[in-house]
């Protein structure tokens, strides 16, 4: 028998069926689903110490579980003494059971561990379906030995979503267990 991720099973077997049932879907490829996760850190200290790049990559690629790349600058700007070809930060996209592996770390152990954390904001959606999360800090990783750190830096985690509005991937992210604040109404 092969290895599937906890999540991706959850998908298929609960998540499918509920978002039939709630929204009305004729046929269960209309339920929206995830399709990939990019995590992005900016990092504009790395123009006066390069190896801040460095370190990014090793923490994203620790966090993520797949290699992280650096990011460089598009044009000139001077006053901020930004040359076009710089690296300014890292990124990473996750795809398939490494996404969902990602999914379930970040949901089961890492975003408990935000300081005074009362829910993830839920205005982040950017009206297509998709999600931008910032975390304020990366020691939240268990990945992440916090004696190696040299500075603390944020990042942001965009999920993109196979869905067409904003109410649908709520929905979505709900049922894999992302704890959204309550809404007053």
């Amino acid at each position: 028998m092969s290895y599937s991720p906890r999540l991706k099973d959850k998908y298929c077997k609960e998540i499918i069926p509920a978002l039939v049932k709630q929204f009305g879907y004729k046929s269960k490829m209309q339920v929206p689903m995830l399709k990939k996760i990019s995590l992005n850190q900016g990092l504009g200290a790395a123009i006066t110490d390069k190896k801040l790049i460095d370190s990014g990559v090793e923490e994203m690629t620790l966090i993520s579980g797949q290699k992280a790349v650096p990011t460089r600058s598009k044009r000139d700007i001077s006053n901020f003494k930004l040359r076009k070809g710089m690296p300014i930060g890292v990124r990473v996209t996750l795809r398939g059971e490494k996404m969902y592996e990602f999914l379930d770390r970040l949901v089961a152990v890492s975003i408990p561990r935000i300081r005074d954390f009362r829910g993830i904001n839920d205005k982040g959606f950017d009206g297509k379906g998709n999600y931008t999360l910032g975390i304020p800090e990366q020691i939240i990783f268990p990945e992440i030995n916090i004696d190696k750190v040299s500075r603390i830096n944020g990042m942001d985690v965009t999920f993109v979503t196979s869905a067409n509005t904003d109410k649908e991937a709520m929905a979505l992210f709900k049922e894999f267990g992302l704890p959204f604040k309550n809404q007053k109404k």
